[in-house]
């Protein structure tokens, strides 16, 4: 099924071409630049079971009942325990915020943050600053927590931030404290963790797991609840039984 919905993917896109806190999360400099698209379809995203690397922009809904039944099974293997608690958590444990430092995840290493790397992925309409092929301006991009489309502005960087879909404060709770910094460098600067979102969203969200924050926007949760046990399934985080409960609920 998954190699049908990738050929199914390839095929549109020949076709087409025929015819965490806000300082974290934000960003700053401003100047004007040359625009450039990524040609990716933001509006509807990609649907997170073709998307296991998170290389791909956006998040779209999973509606189909063989999907669901996928995004369960997927759910399904996650282990279960107990949230532990946030002594000695700091950002600082994860690495200089969206440093191209990260080894062993997609886009790092290319030369651009972390940051404006998720930017270019999600947004559509790209306007970078002259001189550069990394730091944004400006762009249009379709939050999926929301179902809104936004006009951004570097000028107005607040209202678009990158999320950690699993959040950093949790995965420390998790386990992620005993790990070494190189692997929790990994999971803040890996694409499959990271969407541009609307910013107060995001902020609403903090540092919340499933159990007590989805978003705003119904049909996207099962997408959502997959993106994140994706993630804890990488890394081999568990997640605690109410979160687990709420994951399948919103995949029936």
């Amino acid at each position: 099924m998954r190699r049908f919905r990738a050929a199914a993917v390839v095929v549109a896109a020949a076709a087409a071409l025929t015819g965490c806190g806000l300082a974290d999360a934000i960003g700053l400099e401003v100047d004007t630049g040359s625009a450039r698209s990524n040609g990716a379809s933001s509006e509807h995203g990609t649907n997170p079971l073709d998307n296991p690397d998170g290389t791909k922009p956006g998040l779209a809904p999973i509606t189909s009942a063989e999907d669901k039944q996928e995004a369960r099974d997927l759910i399904e293997k996650l282990a279960t325990r107990g949230r532990g608690p946030k002594t000695g958590y700091s950002r600082d444990e994860y690495g200089y915020a969206w440093a191209d430092t990260a080894t062993g995840v997609p886009l790092a290493r290319n030369g651009c943050d972390t940051r404006n790397d998720i930017l270019s992925r999600d947004g559509t309409n790209l306007r970078y600053r002259s001189g550069s092929h990394c730091v944004l301006e400006s762009m249009t991009v379709y939050d999926p927590y929301t179902g809104t489309t936004i006009e951004w502005r570097k000028s107005d960087a607040a209202k678009v931030q990158i999320d950690h879909v699993v959040p950093l404060s949790y995965s420390w709770q998790m386990g992620a404290s005993r790990w070494p910094k190189e692997k929790r460098v990994q999971i803040a600067n890996d694409p499959l963790n990271l969407l541009s979102v609307d910013g107060s969203t995001n902020s609403a969200k903090g540092d919340s797991s499933p159990a007590s924050w989805l978003p705003p926007n119904r049909r996207i949760r099962c997408a959502y609840v997959v993106r994140f046990a994706q993630v804890a399934l990488k890394y081999g985080l568990p997640v605690t039984q109410p979160d687990k409960t709420a994951m399948l609920e919103q995949c029936r």
